[in-house]
Protein backbone atom coordinates (compact mmCIF):
# COMPACT_ATOMS: atom_id res chain seq x y z
CA UNK A 1 0.00 0.00 0.00
CA UNK A 2 1.62 3.51 -0.94
CA UNK A 3 0.58 6.47 1.02
CA UNK A 4 -1.62 9.38 -0.71
CA UNK A 5 -1.51 12.82 1.22
CA UNK A 6 -4.86 13.67 2.44
CA UNK A 7 -4.78 16.89 0.44
CA UNK A 8 -8.59 17.98 0.35
CA UNK A 9 -8.42 17.67 4.54
CA UNK A 10 -5.04 20.08 4.11
CA UNK A 11 -6.63 22.96 1.91
CA UNK A 12 -10.18 22.77 3.48
CA UNK A 13 -8.53 23.14 7.13
CA UNK A 14 -5.72 25.66 6.01
CA UNK A 15 -8.60 27.60 4.58
CA UNK A 16 -11.21 27.11 7.46
CA UNK A 17 -9.38 26.49 10.32
CA UNK A 18 -6.30 28.05 10.06
CA UNK A 19 -7.77 30.87 8.20
CA UNK A 20 -5.18 31.52 5.61
CA UNK A 21 -7.34 34.58 4.21
CA UNK A 22 -6.47 36.47 7.32
CA UNK A 23 -3.08 34.89 7.60
CA UNK A 24 -2.35 36.30 3.48
CA UNK A 25 -3.89 39.81 4.85
CA UNK A 26 -0.93 40.37 7.00
CA UNK A 27 1.98 42.21 5.25
CA UNK A 28 4.46 38.93 6.21
CA UNK A 29 2.56 36.21 4.44
CA UNK A 30 1.02 38.19 1.43
CA UNK A 31 2.09 36.10 -1.18
CA UNK A 32 1.02 33.01 0.09
CA UNK A 33 -2.24 33.16 -1.59
CA UNK A 34 -4.19 29.65 -2.25
CA UNK A 35 -2.72 28.94 -5.83
CA UNK A 36 0.65 28.88 -3.57
CA UNK A 37 -0.58 26.64 -0.98
CA UNK A 38 -2.58 24.25 -3.29
CA UNK A 39 0.65 24.03 -5.41
CA UNK A 40 3.31 23.73 -2.59
CA UNK A 41 1.00 21.07 -1.06
CA UNK A 42 1.15 18.71 -3.87
CA UNK A 43 4.49 18.69 -4.64
CA UNK A 44 5.17 17.71 -0.80
CA UNK A 45 2.27 15.01 -1.39
CA UNK A 46 4.15 13.66 -5.00
CA UNK A 47 7.84 14.14 -3.03
CA UNK A 48 6.19 11.82 0.31
CA UNK A 49 4.49 8.91 -1.78
CA UNK A 50 7.18 8.78 -4.52
CA UNK A 51 10.10 9.12 -2.42
CA UNK A 52 9.85 9.09 1.48
CA UNK A 53 6.91 6.53 1.67
CA UNK A 54 8.68 3.51 0.28
CA UNK A 55 11.79 4.18 3.09
CA UNK A 56 9.57 3.81 6.20
CA UNK A 57 9.53 -0.12 5.95
CA UNK A 58 13.74 0.20 4.95
CA UNK A 59 14.10 1.84 8.24
CA UNK A 60 12.35 -0.24 10.11
CA UNK A 61 14.03 -3.61 8.98
CA UNK A 62 17.25 -2.07 7.97
CA UNK A 63 18.03 0.31 11.62
CA UNK A 64 21.42 3.15 11.29
CA UNK A 65 24.23 1.39 13.25
CA UNK A 66 27.43 2.68 14.61
CA UNK A 67 30.67 1.69 12.94
CA UNK A 68 33.67 2.85 14.13
CA UNK A 69 32.62 5.92 15.70
CA UNK A 70 30.55 7.18 12.56
CA UNK A 71 26.55 6.27 12.03
CA UNK A 72 25.42 4.40 9.01
CA UNK A 73 21.99 5.06 8.21
CA UNK A 74 19.33 2.72 6.89
CA UNK A 75 19.47 2.56 2.66
CA UNK A 76 18.03 5.21 1.11
CA UNK A 77 17.90 7.51 3.52
CA UNK A 78 20.55 9.74 2.59
CA UNK A 79 18.44 10.17 -0.76
CA UNK A 80 15.49 11.02 1.21
CA UNK A 81 16.94 13.29 2.76
CA UNK A 82 18.57 15.03 -0.27
CA UNK A 83 14.96 14.79 -1.55
CA UNK A 84 13.64 16.65 1.51
CA UNK A 85 16.46 19.22 1.07
CA UNK A 86 16.19 20.29 -2.54
CA UNK A 87 12.72 20.78 -2.69
CA UNK A 88 13.29 23.32 0.29
CA UNK A 89 10.98 21.38 2.79
CA UNK A 90 13.53 22.42 5.28
CA UNK A 91 13.20 26.16 5.32
CA UNK A 92 9.40 26.32 4.41
CA UNK A 93 8.99 29.25 7.33
CA UNK A 94 12.71 30.12 7.78
CA UNK A 95 13.86 33.87 7.33
CA UNK A 96 14.04 34.29 2.88
CA UNK A 97 17.28 36.42 3.94
CA UNK A 98 18.81 33.63 4.77
CA UNK A 99 17.28 31.32 2.19
CA UNK A 100 13.99 30.12 3.67
CA UNK A 101 10.77 30.33 1.72
CA UNK A 102 9.33 32.81 4.48
CA UNK A 103 5.82 30.37 3.86
CA UNK A 104 3.15 30.05 6.58
CA UNK A 105 3.21 27.90 10.11
CA UNK A 106 0.51 25.98 8.58
CA UNK A 107 1.52 25.13 5.71
CA UNK A 108 4.92 23.98 7.25
CA UNK A 109 2.79 22.19 9.53
CA UNK A 110 1.00 20.54 6.54
CA UNK A 111 4.10 19.02 5.07
CA UNK A 112 6.06 18.14 8.10
CA UNK A 113 2.54 16.18 8.99
CA UNK A 114 2.93 14.04 5.35
CA UNK A 115 6.26 13.73 5.87
CA UNK A 116 5.42 12.29 9.25
CA UNK A 117 3.02 9.69 7.86
CA UNK A 118 5.07 8.86 5.15
CA UNK A 119 8.29 7.88 7.13
CA UNK A 120 8.28 8.98 10.53
CA UNK A 121 12.11 8.04 11.15
CA UNK A 122 13.64 10.65 8.49
CA UNK A 123 10.79 13.49 9.17
CA UNK A 124 12.48 13.96 12.52
CA UNK A 125 15.45 14.91 11.09
CA UNK A 126 14.01 17.94 9.06
CA UNK A 127 12.18 18.90 12.25
CA UNK A 128 15.25 18.91 14.65
CA UNK A 129 16.81 21.07 12.01
CA UNK A 130 13.28 23.30 11.80
CA UNK A 131 13.42 24.29 15.72
CA UNK A 132 17.36 25.07 15.71
CA UNK A 133 16.83 27.60 12.51
CA UNK A 134 14.02 29.28 14.64
CA UNK A 135 16.47 29.24 17.90
CA UNK A 136 19.53 30.61 15.72
CA UNK A 137 16.94 33.20 13.88
CA UNK A 138 15.48 34.56 17.45
CA UNK A 139 18.96 34.47 19.50
CA UNK A 140 22.28 34.13 17.80
CA UNK A 141 24.63 36.62 16.74
CA UNK A 142 24.39 37.80 13.44
CA UNK A 143 27.76 36.29 12.47
CA UNK A 144 26.36 32.70 13.72
CA UNK A 145 23.59 33.70 11.78
CA UNK A 146 25.33 34.21 8.59
CA UNK A 147 27.41 30.88 8.71
CA UNK A 148 24.68 28.36 9.90
CA UNK A 149 21.17 29.40 8.81
CA UNK A 150 21.89 29.26 5.04
CA UNK A 151 23.51 25.54 5.44
CA UNK A 152 20.84 24.66 7.82
CA UNK A 153 17.97 26.09 5.89
CA UNK A 154 19.42 24.40 2.75
CA UNK A 155 19.96 20.73 4.15
CA UNK A 156 23.66 21.05 3.77
CA UNK A 157 23.78 20.89 7.31
CA UNK A 158 21.37 19.21 10.27
CA UNK A 159 20.54 20.42 13.75
CA UNK A 160 19.84 18.59 16.97
CA UNK A 161 19.04 19.47 20.54
CA UNK A 162 20.52 18.17 23.15
CA UNK A 163 18.83 18.67 26.35
CA UNK A 164 18.58 15.24 28.29
CA UNK A 165 21.32 13.84 30.54
CA UNK A 166 21.60 10.40 31.98
CA UNK A 167 20.91 12.38 35.36
CA UNK A 168 18.43 14.92 34.48
CA UNK A 169 14.83 13.90 32.20
CA UNK A 170 12.57 16.10 32.60
CA UNK A 171 14.15 18.04 35.40
CA UNK A 172 16.11 19.84 33.11
CA UNK A 173 17.52 21.99 35.85
CA UNK A 174 19.52 19.30 37.32
CA UNK A 175 22.04 18.88 34.29
CA UNK A 176 25.94 19.06 34.91
CA UNK A 177 27.22 19.60 31.68
CA UNK A 178 29.02 22.42 31.68
CA UNK A 179 31.09 25.02 29.25
CA UNK A 180 34.33 27.07 30.16
CA UNK A 181 35.48 29.53 28.45
CA UNK A 182 38.24 29.30 26.03
CA UNK A 183 39.41 33.58 25.54
CA UNK A 184 38.38 33.78 22.29
CA UNK A 185 34.83 34.16 22.89
CA UNK A 186 34.12 30.37 22.18
CA UNK A 187 33.56 27.93 24.63
CA UNK A 188 35.13 24.41 25.52
CA UNK A 189 31.68 22.29 26.60
CA UNK A 190 32.10 18.74 28.78
CA UNK A 191 29.31 16.83 29.32
CA UNK A 192 26.92 13.95 28.12
CA UNK A 193 23.42 14.01 26.70
CA UNK A 194 20.85 11.06 26.25
CA UNK A 195 18.24 10.77 23.42
CA UNK A 196 19.47 12.86 20.66
CA UNK A 197 17.52 12.24 18.12
CA UNK A 198 19.45 12.31 14.00
CA UNK A 199 22.54 12.92 16.56
CA UNK A 200 24.84 12.01 13.74
CA UNK A 201 24.74 10.75 10.09
CA UNK A 202 26.56 9.75 6.86
CA UNK A 203 24.64 12.03 4.33
CA UNK A 204 25.12 15.80 5.51
CA UNK A 205 28.54 17.43 5.44
CA UNK A 206 28.06 18.54 9.55
CA UNK A 207 25.53 17.96 12.38
CA UNK A 208 25.03 21.56 14.65
CA UNK A 209 24.13 20.66 18.11
CA UNK A 210 22.13 22.97 20.30
CA UNK A 211 23.72 21.89 23.81
CA UNK A 212 22.25 23.24 26.90
CA UNK A 213 25.70 23.94 29.68
CA UNK A 214 26.39 25.68 32.65
CA UNK A 215 28.86 28.54 32.76
CA UNK A 216 31.59 28.63 35.87
CA UNK A 217 29.49 31.39 37.77
CA UNK A 218 25.95 29.63 36.80
CA UNK A 219 23.46 29.50 39.90
CA UNK A 220 21.87 25.99 40.42
CA UNK A 221 18.54 25.00 38.77
CA UNK A 222 17.87 26.32 35.64
CA UNK A 223 18.45 30.11 36.20
CA UNK A 224 22.26 29.18 35.63
CA UNK A 225 21.49 27.01 32.02
CA UNK A 226 22.98 28.46 28.85
CA UNK A 227 23.08 27.60 25.30
CA UNK A 228 25.53 26.91 23.03
CA UNK A 229 26.12 26.08 19.49
CA UNK A 230 28.57 23.00 19.00
CA UNK A 231 29.08 21.65 15.64
CA UNK A 232 30.30 18.43 14.61
CA UNK A 233 33.07 19.97 12.44
CA UNK A 234 34.19 22.90 13.37
CA UNK A 235 33.34 25.31 10.41
CA UNK A 236 36.62 26.78 8.36
CA UNK A 237 37.62 29.79 6.78
CA UNK A 238 35.29 29.76 3.85
CA UNK A 239 32.69 28.79 5.98
CA UNK A 240 33.00 24.88 4.88
CA UNK A 241 32.18 22.24 7.37
CA UNK A 242 36.24 21.51 8.31
CA UNK A 243 38.06 19.51 11.10
CA UNK A 244 36.21 16.78 13.44
CA UNK A 245 35.36 18.80 16.78
CA UNK A 246 36.25 16.65 20.34
CA UNK A 247 32.96 15.10 20.24
CA UNK A 248 31.35 11.92 19.36
CA UNK A 249 28.74 9.46 19.29
CA UNK A 250 28.85 6.89 22.31
CA UNK A 251 26.22 4.12 21.23
CA UNK A 252 22.63 4.07 19.74
CA UNK A 253 19.68 3.42 21.52
CA UNK A 254 18.05 0.25 21.12
CA UNK A 255 14.41 1.13 20.80
CA UNK A 256 10.74 -0.16 20.10
CA UNK A 257 10.33 1.45 17.07
CA UNK A 258 11.84 4.25 15.08
CA UNK A 259 14.63 2.08 14.18
CA UNK A 260 15.31 3.98 10.96
CA UNK A 261 16.21 7.10 13.16
CA UNK A 262 19.63 6.93 14.84
CA UNK A 263 19.07 8.08 19.01
CA UNK A 264 22.21 8.66 20.04
CA UNK A 265 24.05 9.40 23.51
CA UNK A 266 26.63 12.30 22.83
CA UNK A 267 29.81 12.95 24.55
CA UNK A 268 31.51 16.02 24.28
CA UNK A 269 34.96 16.43 25.82
CA UNK A 270 36.07 20.61 25.24
CA UNK A 271 34.18 20.49 22.62
CA UNK A 272 34.39 23.87 20.52
CA UNK A 273 31.24 26.08 21.20
CA UNK A 274 29.65 29.46 20.71
CA UNK A 275 27.10 30.95 22.87
CA UNK A 276 23.08 31.60 21.88
CA UNK A 277 21.52 34.03 23.37
CA UNK A 278 22.57 35.82 26.45
CA UNK A 279 24.76 34.17 29.82
CA UNK A 280 22.30 31.83 31.90
CA UNK A 281 19.61 32.59 29.74
CA UNK A 282 19.74 29.17 27.66
CA UNK A 283 16.28 27.91 29.14
CA UNK A 284 14.55 30.89 27.20
CA UNK A 285 16.24 30.46 23.90
CA UNK A 286 15.71 26.29 23.84
CA UNK A 287 11.79 27.01 24.32
CA UNK A 288 11.65 28.74 21.06
CA UNK A 289 13.17 25.51 19.82
CA UNK A 290 11.12 23.15 22.16
CA UNK A 291 7.48 25.08 21.31
CA UNK A 292 8.27 24.71 18.03
CA UNK A 293 9.10 20.81 18.62
CA UNK A 294 5.97 20.26 20.01
CA UNK A 295 3.70 21.55 17.33
CA UNK A 296 5.40 19.37 15.24
CA UNK A 297 5.32 16.35 17.32
CA UNK A 298 1.96 16.73 17.31
CA UNK A 299 1.86 16.59 13.77
CA UNK A 300 4.05 13.54 13.87
CA UNK A 301 1.81 12.03 15.59
CA UNK A 302 -1.49 13.08 13.29
CA UNK A 303 0.48 12.09 10.19
CA UNK A 304 0.96 8.49 12.01
CA UNK A 305 -2.40 8.55 12.27
CA UNK A 306 -2.94 8.64 8.90
CA UNK A 307 -0.83 6.67 7.52
CA UNK A 308 -2.55 3.77 9.73
CA UNK A 309 -5.60 4.74 8.97
CA UNK A 310 -5.17 4.15 5.42
CA UNK A 311 -2.95 0.96 5.89
CA UNK A 312 -5.93 -0.11 7.89
CA UNK A 313 -8.74 0.75 4.99
CA UNK A 314 -7.03 -0.53 2.29
CA UNK A 315 -6.78 -4.20 4.21
CA UNK A 316 -10.25 -3.86 5.28
CA UNK A 317 -11.50 -3.12 1.50
CA UNK A 318 -9.14 -6.41 0.51
CA UNK A 319 -9.75 -8.42 3.42
CA UNK A 320 -12.51 -11.59 2.85
CA UNK A 321 -14.11 -12.90 5.85
CA UNK A 322 -17.64 -14.55 6.23
CA UNK A 323 -20.77 -13.64 4.63
CA UNK A 324 -20.89 -10.19 4.59
CA UNK A 325 -22.45 -7.98 1.95
CA UNK A 326 -22.12 -5.78 0.05
CA UNK A 327 -18.70 -5.93 -0.62
CA UNK A 328 -18.24 -9.72 0.93
CA UNK A 329 -15.05 -7.85 3.16
CA UNK A 330 -14.72 -6.91 6.79
CA UNK A 331 -15.68 -3.35 5.56
CA UNK A 332 -18.85 -4.45 5.58
CA UNK A 333 -18.74 -5.60 9.49
CA UNK A 334 -20.42 -2.90 11.76
CA UNK A 335 -17.50 -3.33 14.49
CA UNK A 336 -14.68 -2.69 11.80
CA UNK A 337 -17.30 0.26 10.60
CA UNK A 338 -16.60 1.59 13.95
CA UNK A 339 -13.29 1.17 14.02
CA UNK A 340 -12.20 3.21 10.95
CA UNK A 341 -14.81 5.93 12.01
CA UNK A 342 -13.26 6.63 14.92
CA UNK A 343 -9.84 6.43 13.42
CA UNK A 344 -10.78 8.65 10.62
CA UNK A 345 -12.99 10.95 12.61
CA UNK A 346 -10.18 11.52 15.59
CA UNK A 347 -7.44 12.36 13.00
CA UNK A 348 -9.40 14.98 11.15
CA UNK A 349 -10.12 16.65 14.81
CA UNK A 350 -6.55 16.21 15.73
CA UNK A 351 -5.25 17.68 12.66
CA UNK A 352 -7.71 20.78 13.09
CA UNK A 353 -6.58 21.49 16.31
CA UNK A 354 -2.98 21.10 14.64
CA UNK A 355 -3.67 23.59 12.18
CA UNK A 356 -5.34 25.67 14.49
CA UNK A 357 -2.72 26.37 16.18
CA UNK A 358 -0.27 26.73 13.18
CA UNK A 359 -2.69 29.44 12.47
CA UNK A 360 -2.41 31.40 15.36
CA UNK A 361 1.14 31.10 15.47
CA UNK A 362 1.03 33.01 12.14
CA UNK A 363 -1.05 35.97 13.01
CA UNK A 364 0.84 36.58 16.21
CA UNK A 365 4.31 36.36 14.16
CA UNK A 366 2.36 38.97 11.71
CA UNK A 367 0.83 40.74 13.95
CA UNK A 368 2.09 40.70 17.00
CA UNK A 369 -1.24 41.17 18.70
CA UNK A 370 -1.32 39.39 22.47
CA UNK A 371 -4.21 37.88 21.91
CA UNK A 372 -3.20 35.63 19.10
CA UNK A 373 0.27 35.02 21.10
CA UNK A 374 -1.97 33.64 24.11
CA UNK A 375 -4.27 31.69 21.76
CA UNK A 376 -1.18 30.02 20.24
CA UNK A 377 0.17 29.35 23.11
CA UNK A 378 -2.65 27.87 24.72
CA UNK A 379 -3.32 25.57 22.09
CA UNK A 380 0.21 24.18 21.77
CA UNK A 381 0.05 21.69 24.55
CA UNK A 382 -3.74 20.60 23.39
CA UNK A 383 -2.39 20.22 19.84
CA UNK A 384 0.56 18.10 21.08
CA UNK A 385 -0.78 15.84 23.20
CA UNK A 386 -4.38 15.41 21.35
CA UNK A 387 -2.19 14.67 18.27
CA UNK A 388 0.46 12.25 19.74
CA UNK A 389 -2.52 10.01 21.49
CA UNK A 390 -4.87 10.23 18.19
CA UNK A 391 -1.69 8.73 16.68
CA UNK A 392 -1.21 6.26 19.64
CA UNK A 393 -5.13 5.29 19.22
CA UNK A 394 -5.23 4.74 15.86
CA UNK A 395 -2.49 3.25 15.11
CA UNK A 396 -3.40 0.29 18.06
CA UNK A 397 -6.80 0.58 16.68
CA UNK A 398 -5.13 -0.43 13.00
CA UNK A 399 -3.51 -3.21 14.45
CA UNK A 400 -6.86 -4.47 15.35
CA UNK A 401 -8.55 -3.92 12.16
CA UNK A 402 -5.98 -6.08 10.53
CA UNK A 403 -6.70 -9.02 13.73
CA UNK A 404 -4.35 -11.78 14.10
CA UNK A 405 -2.46 -10.23 10.99
CA UNK A 406 -1.78 -6.81 12.83
CA UNK A 407 0.41 -8.88 15.10
CA UNK A 408 2.17 -10.23 12.58
CA UNK A 409 5.16 -8.13 11.27
CA UNK A 410 4.75 -8.74 7.42
CA UNK A 411 1.86 -6.75 7.22
CA UNK A 412 3.19 -3.88 8.45
CA UNK A 413 0.12 -2.58 11.20
CA UNK A 414 2.29 -3.04 14.36
CA UNK A 415 5.24 -0.67 12.93
CA UNK A 416 3.25 2.62 13.24
CA UNK A 417 2.28 1.90 16.62
CA UNK A 418 5.80 1.04 17.94
CA UNK A 419 7.10 4.13 15.82
CA UNK A 420 4.41 6.79 16.72
CA UNK A 421 4.38 5.57 21.02
CA UNK A 422 7.19 7.61 21.60
CA UNK A 423 6.02 10.59 20.37
CA UNK A 424 4.02 11.53 23.61
CA UNK A 425 6.71 11.16 25.60
CA UNK A 426 9.43 13.30 23.65
CA UNK A 427 9.27 17.07 23.43
CA UNK A 428 7.62 17.15 26.98
CA UNK A 429 5.12 14.28 28.18
CA UNK A 430 1.20 14.25 27.89
CA UNK A 431 1.45 14.81 31.51
CA UNK A 432 3.84 17.53 32.02
CA UNK A 433 1.74 19.07 28.52
CA UNK A 434 -1.13 19.14 30.53
CA UNK A 435 0.27 20.51 33.78
CA UNK A 436 1.72 23.49 31.22
CA UNK A 437 -1.83 23.98 30.16
CA UNK A 438 -3.67 23.89 33.50
CA UNK A 439 -0.37 26.25 35.00
CA UNK A 440 1.33 28.09 32.86
CA UNK A 441 -1.23 28.61 30.41
CA UNK A 442 -3.85 29.75 33.12
CA UNK A 443 -1.62 32.70 34.80
CA UNK A 444 -3.62 34.73 32.82
CA UNK A 445 -6.93 33.85 34.99
CA UNK A 446 -7.98 31.38 32.36
CA UNK A 447 -8.47 34.30 29.83
CA UNK A 448 -6.96 33.07 26.74
CA UNK A 449 -9.59 29.68 27.33
CA UNK A 450 -12.16 31.83 28.11
CA UNK A 451 -12.18 33.44 24.72
CA UNK A 452 -11.54 30.23 22.73
CA UNK A 453 -14.42 29.10 24.29
CA UNK A 454 -16.45 32.71 23.75
CA UNK A 455 -16.19 31.82 20.49
CA UNK A 456 -16.90 28.23 20.41
CA UNK A 457 -20.30 28.82 21.88
CA UNK A 458 -20.86 31.77 19.26
CA UNK A 459 -20.31 29.49 16.33
CA UNK A 460 -22.85 26.99 17.62
CA UNK A 461 -25.43 29.72 18.53
CA UNK A 462 -25.11 30.65 14.54
CA UNK A 463 -25.01 26.61 13.61
CA UNK A 464 -28.87 26.03 15.59
CA UNK A 465 -30.15 27.81 12.75
CA UNK A 466 -28.70 24.55 10.01
CA UNK A 467 -27.26 21.76 11.88
CA UNK A 468 -29.20 22.01 15.68
CA UNK A 469 -28.94 18.07 16.24
CA UNK A 470 -25.09 19.24 16.01
CA UNK A 471 -25.18 22.42 16.96
CA UNK A 472 -27.00 21.73 20.57
CA UNK A 473 -24.33 19.40 22.16
CA UNK A 474 -21.20 21.14 21.09
CA UNK A 475 -22.39 24.25 22.57
CA UNK A 476 -23.48 22.44 25.84
CA UNK A 477 -20.01 20.70 26.17
CA UNK A 478 -18.77 24.02 25.82
CA UNK A 479 -20.62 24.87 28.69
CA UNK A 480 -19.53 22.29 30.65
CA UNK A 481 -16.14 22.80 29.74
CA UNK A 482 -16.32 26.57 31.08
CA UNK A 483 -17.76 25.56 34.17
CA UNK A 484 -14.89 23.20 34.97
CA UNK A 485 -12.03 25.76 33.65
CA UNK A 486 -13.35 28.23 36.10
CA UNK A 487 -13.25 25.43 38.82
CA UNK A 488 -9.60 24.59 37.99
CA UNK A 489 -8.89 28.58 38.04
CA UNK A 490 -9.94 29.04 41.83
CA UNK A 491 -8.35 26.28 42.81
CA UNK A 492 -4.87 27.26 45.19
CA UNK A 493 -3.63 24.00 45.85
CA UNK A 494 -1.53 23.21 42.27
CA UNK A 495 -1.43 19.13 43.18
CA UNK A 496 -5.22 19.41 42.81
CA UNK A 497 -4.76 20.93 39.48
CA UNK A 498 -2.33 18.60 38.42
CA UNK A 499 -4.22 15.67 39.53
CA UNK A 500 -7.24 16.61 37.00
CA UNK A 501 -4.77 18.47 34.32
CA UNK A 502 -4.93 15.11 32.10
CA UNK A 503 -8.68 14.87 31.61
CA UNK A 504 -9.07 18.61 31.43
CA UNK A 505 -6.73 18.53 28.28
CA UNK A 506 -8.36 15.32 26.90
CA UNK A 507 -11.30 16.94 27.26
CA UNK A 508 -10.72 20.85 25.61
CA UNK A 509 -9.24 18.94 22.83
CA UNK A 510 -12.34 16.45 22.39
CA UNK A 511 -14.64 19.84 22.81
CA UNK A 512 -12.56 22.11 20.35
CA UNK A 513 -12.76 18.95 17.91
CA UNK A 514 -16.37 18.56 17.83
CA UNK A 515 -15.69 22.84 16.88
CA UNK A 516 -14.21 21.91 13.86
CA UNK A 517 -16.03 19.15 12.77
CA UNK A 518 -19.23 21.23 13.21
CA UNK A 519 -17.00 24.01 11.03
CA UNK A 520 -16.75 21.08 8.54
CA UNK A 521 -20.37 20.60 8.28
CA UNK A 522 -21.82 23.75 8.50
CA UNK A 523 -19.31 24.41 4.69
CA UNK A 524 -20.79 21.29 3.52
CA UNK A 525 -24.19 20.22 4.91
CA UNK A 526 -24.91 17.54 2.54
CA UNK A 527 -21.56 16.41 2.26
CA UNK A 528 -19.33 13.17 3.93
CA UNK A 529 -17.56 15.85 5.98
CA UNK A 530 -21.02 16.43 7.86
CA UNK A 531 -21.70 12.91 8.24
CA UNK A 532 -18.11 12.33 9.79
CA UNK A 533 -19.11 15.07 11.98
CA UNK A 534 -22.50 13.63 13.18
CA UNK A 535 -20.69 10.27 13.83
CA UNK A 536 -17.75 12.35 15.98
CA UNK A 537 -20.67 14.59 17.40
CA UNK A 538 -22.80 11.60 18.63
CA UNK A 539 -20.03 9.32 19.45
CA UNK A 540 -16.84 10.70 20.62
CA UNK A 541 -17.97 14.07 22.12
CA UNK A 542 -19.69 13.02 24.99
CA UNK A 543 -16.35 11.68 26.22
CA UNK A 544 -16.09 15.29 27.41
CA UNK A 545 -18.53 14.39 30.78
CA UNK A 546 -16.43 11.36 32.40
CA UNK A 547 -13.33 13.66 31.81
CA UNK A 548 -14.46 16.95 33.02
CA UNK A 549 -15.31 14.58 36.42
CA UNK A 550 -11.92 13.64 36.62
CA UNK A 551 -10.65 16.87 36.43
CA UNK A 552 -12.37 18.19 39.40
CA UNK A 553 -12.07 15.19 41.79
CA UNK A 554 -8.66 16.95 42.96
CA UNK A 555 -5.57 15.11 44.62
CA UNK A 556 -7.23 13.85 47.56
CA UNK A 557 -7.93 10.24 45.97
CA UNK A 558 -4.90 9.99 44.08
CA UNK A 559 -2.33 10.19 47.25
CA UNK A 560 -4.58 8.37 49.50
CA UNK A 561 -2.44 5.08 49.47
CA UNK A 562 1.01 5.23 50.95
CA UNK A 563 3.90 3.76 48.90
CA UNK A 564 3.79 0.66 50.77
CA UNK A 565 0.03 0.80 50.45
CA UNK A 566 0.99 0.61 46.83
CA UNK A 567 3.47 -2.15 46.78
CA UNK A 568 0.87 -4.54 49.02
Amino acid sequence: MSYTAPLSDYEFLIHNVAGLSAITATDRFGDADRDVVSAILNEAGKMCRDVLEPLRRVGDLNPAVLENGVVRTSPGFGDGWQAIAEGGWVGMSSNPEFGGMGLPMAVTTAVNEMMSAACLSLQIAPLMTQGQIEALEHHASDDLKALYLPKLISGEWVGTMNLTEPQAGSDVGALSSRAEPNGDGTYAVTGQKIFISWGDNDFTDNVCHLVLARLPDAAPGTKGISLFLVPRNLPDEDGAAGVANTLKVVSLEHKLGLHGSPTCVMQYDGAKGWLVGEPHKGMAAMFTMMNNARLGVGGQGVGVAEGAYQHALAYAKDRKQGRSAPTGTILDHADVRRMLMEMRADTFAARAILLACAGAIDMGHATGDANWVARAAFLTPIAKTFGTETGIRVAETGVQVHGGMGFIEETGAAQFYRDVRVTAIYEGTSGIQAMDLVGRKMMDGGEAAARLLDEIEDHAEQARATLPELAEPVWEATESLRETTEWLVAQGDMNDRFAGALPYLRAFARVLGAHYHLVAALAEPEGARAKLARFYIHALLPQYSGLLVQAQNGAADLFALSADDLAA
